[in-house]
């Protein structure tokens, strides 16, 4: 597996500084460059909440976005080094912007490579139509000719990505059935679109680059518009909070940790139970009492992470992953969840119809973390589901940290 990653990686920086000699860059090609770069860099920024979901809902599959639209655009009116280029930046700031550092270094260059290489053949193909021709290729894919050299160099481009993540996920998984590792088949239609779309991108900048905001606005609207949605649903949001339900959380949570397992990595984990929520409900309804799980609900959602996991667990607790946290930032983050719910007032109905203000809440928090106090997320939800409960013995409105686990005792036989 490492000298399939190396292999790939090594024909890449080759390729790069081979082809990158032979190749001379005008200055309208560095505007091209610039205003691409500048499309890829906001593009990822407006979408990284929903990229994060679809790459952790991607784990063991290919992970596939929209940003083949600039780098196929790239393809069609840049030289290879610019366009190699452009896909280092683009990769770079979604490890760092969109990622936090969190996900798995080696697999993003090993990803970038392959889009590299996707996107050689492409313009090998593009050569082989046109290669007489000094302009970008953008300005030569003309007639009936032209259409056919976009669509076997976008299915060039598509198979040579594809094909090589799909033989790394599929040897670093040997035990998983291999239809695991080609994913679904609307990603392929995902890539077709972007493929199509960075196609008009070209023509758009080659004749009207005064439109590249209103191309940016349309890849947004198309990606956040078709793709939200699809995730909102798949991800089953309970419909009192707006937060994932307990499944849906518990299934994401087992992906990240099986994830930390193979890299080192480390999470926290809080289960936090309203105190004295009954009380609510009796004194003033029901209604009043969906009002405060909402409050609650937007309190913790502001006082985590934008890529931190919450959940409704059930009644009236909640769940929170906290991916990279240790012992330190597991339990400041508990407290700046308990102190903002602490803070609350709730304004709403009772159940006479009447206005009212309810405040004074308080929270029980249970928090534990991975691997330090268990390496299985059901004996870390049992131990930190544990301390929730001591919490509330010692008083309610506390935060207490899980017991570590225990390994149990070998039981043996005597003859």
């Amino acid at each position: 597996m490492l000298t399939y990653v190396l292999a790939v990686e090594v024909i890449t920086v080759v390729l790069a500084g081979v082809i990158g000699r032979s190749e001379s860059v005008t200055q309208r090609e560095l505007i091209w460059f610039g205003l691409l770069t500048a499309a890829s860099v906001i593009h990822l920024e407006a979408a990284q909440g929903i990229e994060r979901i679809r790459e952790m809902s991607a784990e063991g599959s290919p992970y596939t976005h929209m940003q083949s639209v600039w780098f196929f655009a790239g393809a069609l009116l840049l030289p290879f080094q610019l366009v190699t280029a452009l896909i280092a930046i683009s990769f770079t700031h979604e490890w760092f912007r969109v990622f936090r550092g969190r996900s798995v270094c080696y697999r993003k260059v090993f990803s970038a490579a392959t889009v590299v290489l996707a996107v050689a053949g492409a313009q090998g193909v593009l050569y082989l139509f046109h290669s007489g021709g000094s302009q970008p290729f953008a300005a030569l894919v003309l007639g009936p000719l032209g259409a056919l050299a976009v669509v076997l160099a976008g299915s060039v481009y598509r198979l040579v990505n594809y094909v090589l993540v799909v033989g790394a996920i599929a040897a670093t998984n040997p035990g998983k059935p291999l239809r695991n590792a080609l994913g679904h088949f609307s990603d392929q239609l995902i890539i077709a679109a972007a493929i199509g779309l960075g196609y008009a991108t070209s023509v758009f900048l080659l004749t009207r680059p005064w439109s590249a905001p209103i191309l940016l606005i349309t890849v947004l609207a198309l990606h956040m518009g078709l793709l939200l949605p699809q995730f909102r649903a798949a991800s089953r949001t309970d419909s009192k909070t707006g937060l994932v339900d307990s499944s849906w959380w518990h299934d994401r949570a087992e992906e990240h940790l099986a994830r930390g397992r193979r890299i080192n990595g480390r999470a926290g984990v809080l289960m936090i139970d309203l105190d004295h929520f009954k009380q609510v409900n009796d004194t003033y309804g029901h209604l009043a009492g969906d009002a405060v799980l909402r409050a609650v609900a937007e309190a913790i959602r502001h006082s985590v992470r934008s890529y931190d996991l919450v959940g409704r667990w059930g009644g009236e607790e909640f769940v929170v992953l906290l991916p990279g946290a240790g012992q330190s930032d597991t339990l400041a983050t508990a407290e700046r969840i308990r102190s903002a719910i602490c803070a609350l007032n709730v304004t709403t109905r009772d159940r006479s119809n009447s206005d009212v203000t309810i405040g004074a809440l308080g929270v029980s928090v249970g928090a534990g973390s991975f691997p330090e106090t268990a390496t299985e997320l059901s004996p870390l939800l049992l131990a930190t589901d544990d301390a929730l409960f001591r919490a509330k013995d010692l008083g309610r409105n506390r935060t207490v940290w899980a017991r570590v686990e225990l390994p149990r005792p070998r039981t043996s036989s005597l003859p």
